[in-house]
């Protein structure tokens, strides 16, 4: 019996199995129950998982040990929002039935694209490493920062080009049905969002000493340009009558809802409707930097004038106001006892 045809089988799988199975086999239906029991043991995700959330954890307890402080905001976006929805992407239902459903794929791409570049940015990995590796990797890593790959890759014109190119290449082209036939390309689709995406936020959200930093005004005129690239994909994709690698979706001859063309109208509508609702969260807390950034600059400024302030009292109270008189001490008078 085929992996697609036994539902028992197939939520444990990895979805690689179900790729290079046979498409003409059913795969079992997407029932509420599935959305939470779907889940998918892929040991390279796992790993891919496992290996940055161990050096983080190992990092902030190198700090803790030397008494430093790390915040814990950072720690819990790294941790619980980046690895976390990295690995509802991967191993989840989103992983089991990403290459069945476009509307299931579009989630994971969202996620890929949005969700878990901006926490991981805000976790500030690389801060992170800068203060607890030798100083042999802290100079490696400072070379590769400022390496010139680097510098023109997020310079923000190549980033947000990048960031808006993507998709439409993707599935305008035939190189998202390649994706669902190929176990390298469907990992590579996987790496190439999250990496791209990265080259975006990482100057917009993120914290860490990166070049190409734009100022807060800036970021979020350059996120805004974002909003209307997603809407119009997602209104094309929902519109379009001729579906996105069709032989691939059509040869499952599923027999359970929505049809190919219905899915694929889902797929459009989640694609423009979370777009422009992770926007929103990403342009509120690029306010809330931005305000932070404001207030911390108001109080360096206060601290500067008090010390200038200062200066001055200690000055005026060691020397005599301007324009007092000043009188010499008078000289002895040495005709008293002088000799007649």
């Amino acid at each position: 019996m085929s992996v697609l045809a036994d539902p028992a089988r197939f939520s444990a799988v990895s979805p690689w199995v179900v790729m290079h199975a046979n498409p003409l086999d059913q795969p079992p239906p997407l029932t509420p129950v599935r959305l939470l029991t779907a889940w998918t043991f892929d040991p390279w995700a796992v790993l891919g998982l496992l290996i940055p959330a161990a050096l983080y954890v190992w990092g902030v307890l190198r700090l803790r040990r030397r008494g430093d402080a790390w915040p814990v905001g950072r720690t819990v976006a790294f941790l619980g929002g980046g690895i976390g929805f990295l690995a509802v992407a991967l191993l989840s239902v989103l992983g089991t039935y990403d290459t069945v459903l476009i509307s299931i794929h579009m989630v994971q791409h969202m996620l890929l694209s949005m969700v878990v570049p901006m926490f991981l940015a805000l976790g500030a990995p690389v801060t992170l490493a800068l203060r607890t590796l030798p100083p042999g990797g802290r100079k490696v890593l400072t070379a590769v920062l400022h390496s010139p790959v680097v510098k023109v890759l997020s310079f923000p014109v190549v980033a947000f080009a990048l960031y808006i190119a993507n998709p439409f290449i993707l599935y305008f082209t035939g190189l998202y049905d390649i994706t669902l036939r190929s176990e390298f390309w469907h990992n590579f689709l996987h790496v190439h969002f999250l990496v791209t995406s990265s080259l975006f936020y990482w100057p917009l959200v993120g914290v860490d000493p990166i070049p190409n930093r734009l100022a807060y005004p800036f970021r979020v005129l350059v996120f805004m340009l974002t909003l209307p690239f997603h809407a119009f994909l997602g209104v094309t994709i929902m519109g379009s009558q001729r579906l996105i690698a069709e032989e691939w979706y059509v040869s499952f001859e599923r027999a359970w809802p929505p049809s190919p063309l219905q899915d694929q109208e889902i797929a459009g509508a989640i694609l423009w409707g979370s777009g422009d609702g992770i926007a929103l969260i990403v342009i509120g807390v690029l306010f809330v930097q931005w305000v932070r950034q404001s207030q911390a600059e108001a109080r360096r400024e206060d601290r500067r004038l008090d010390r200038a302030e200062a200066a001055a009292a200690r000055a005026a109270r060691s020397e005599p106001p301007v324009g007092a008189r000043y009188d010499a001490p008078a000289a002895p008078d040495t005709t008293k006892d002088s000799p007649q």
